[in-house]
């Protein structure tokens, strides 16, 4: 059974704000209101961030951004193609090589 008690309202900000409470769980587990889970787009599974402050926790939806893993062929083609001059294209390609590439088969542009 989860408990939902309704707090006062209260103002901040110029904007009306309503406060409400829940327990704490086995394992610290805490059960959002539905309406607030609704009005920040949190839905299970989703990550949030737990905050702490001065007077409490501050809990709130996080802001996950996907990371790209580049594979040996990507990374080759990053260092030939970002190479700024002869000398530096000549570096890329032996570090191609000694990932085991060959920097021919790369698809890739030029300095220059």
């Amino acid at each position: 059974m989860v408990l939902t008690i309704k707090l006062p309202e209260y103002q901040a900000n110029g904007k009306i704000r309503h406060m409400e409470s829940a327990r704490v769980g086995k394992r610290g587990a805490i059960i959002v209101p539905a309406r607030l889970r609704k009005r920040f787009g949190i839905e299970e599974g989703s990550i949030v961030v737990a905050e702490e402050k001065a007077d409490g926790i501050l809990i709130r939806p996080a802001v996950v951004v996907p990371v790209e893993r580049y594979t040996p062929d990507r990374k080759a083609e990053f260092l030939l193609s970002n190479a700024v001059d002869d000398s530096d294209y000549r570096k890329a390609r032996k570090t191609v090589r000694a990932l085991g590439l060959d920097p021919n088969k790369i698809p890739h542009r030029r300095p220059g």
